[in-house]
């Protein structure tokens, strides 16, 4: 679990709080102040710092953080933005302890006891909740059920006011700053995913670009990453099978001149054979990430009024994390 590392002067939100780990940020902002480019990087699965209440609750300690983890993007998003001077957005509270990728209602109720449950709201979760992935997961393939007791009401609240809140209300901020010095804005919400299968006889992507299926990115910007991916000849596929999730839905208008786009990075690519340690592809992967953020920031700069024609229809701060126990 380690520390986290990030370029820039790190600014944190007030009220921010990780239950359980004080004094620890939920998340650091980082990057020059004015914004160099218009585009921010956030960072939302990669958290490692476990307050040992938490850790306690997990029947799998050792091991289910680890698979919710979107293992070092963090540190795969810091080498972006050092070489770009992008913002670099990063949470720090674990994807175990609330999924910042889910709406605050995205609540598998089952999970808490009866006298928790707020009156008026269904039973029935949502799929991704169903399947174990709601606001708090619940579940995961290989381990079964996460946790030793119920989820508490009163712990909910918390985890919303304290991390998911100012999480993205700060996210928000970032990009109506950032469309209004450039003109207009784009979130990369950066992820990893497992390594993929192999379809159709078709090797597995190495990269999974998602745009909510147009709703969330102008189809320019996706595919001029595409073109990137390409000309470095790398593997690519758009929005299956990870689409974006509620980062994307709240965060991204196109419209508006704020984009956001999801990349999801196969962790055998630039981790080591065991998925854990950053690996010999790392720098090969944040210089192919980096060369892309040039591009799509000139992109979104060239298109803001004023300053073309449109989108075509064709100083490094420490954060330490002290509460955490080690895997």
């Amino acid at each position: 679990m380690g520390d986290l590392e990030a370029e820039g002067d790190s600014r944190e939100s007030a009220g921010a709080r990780i239950p359980g780990a004080p004094g620890v940020a939920p998340f650091v902002l980082s990057g020059p102040e004015p914004s160099v480019l218009p585009i921010l990087i956030a960072v939302p699965h990669a958290g490692r710092c476990y307050p040992r209440s938490l850790l306690r609750d997990l029947r799998h300690p050792d091991s289910a953080g680890l698979k919710l983890e979107d293992r070092y993007v963090d540190k795969l998003a810091g080498a972006i933005a050092a070489a770009t001077g992008a913002g670099l957005l990063v949470a720090q509270a674990p994807r175990a302890m609330i999924d910042l990728n889910r709406a605050p209602e995205d609540v598998d109720w089952e999970m808490f006891a009866a006298g928790d449950r707020p009156a008026g709201v269904p039973w029935s979760a949502s799929r991704r909740a169903r399947a174990g992935l709601g606001l708090i997961p619940r579940r995961l393939p290989g381990l079964g059920e996460l946790w030793r007791r119920r989820q508490e009401r009163d712990d909910l609240k918390a985890r919303i006011a304290g991390i998911h809140q100012p999480y993205h209300a700060a996210l928000a901020g970032i990009l109506q700053a950032l469309r209004t010095r450039w003109g207009g804005a784009l979130l990369i919400d950066l992820h990893s995913m497992p390594p993929l299968p192999a379809s159709a006889g078709q090797p597995a992507p190495q990269f999974v670009i998602g745009d909510r299926f147009g709703s969330a990115c102008h189809g320019s910007l996706v595919a001029a990453a595409f073109q990137h991916f390409a000309s470095d000849e790398w593997l690519v596929a758009h929005n299956r099978p990870y689409a974006g999730g509620y980062v994307l839905e709240r965060h991204g208008h196109p419209s508006a001149g704020i984009h956001a786009m999801q990349i999801e990075v196969d962790r055998s690519c630039y981790l080591d054979a065991d998925l854990r340690e950053p690996g010999a592809g790392f720098d090969a992967v944040a210089h192919v990430l980096a060369e892309l953020v040039r591009r799509l920031a000139a992109l979104v700069v060239e298109a803001a009024p004023g300053k073309g024609s449109g989108f075509s229809h064709g100083g490094a701060d420490r954060v330490g994390c002290d509460v955490s126990a080690s895997f």
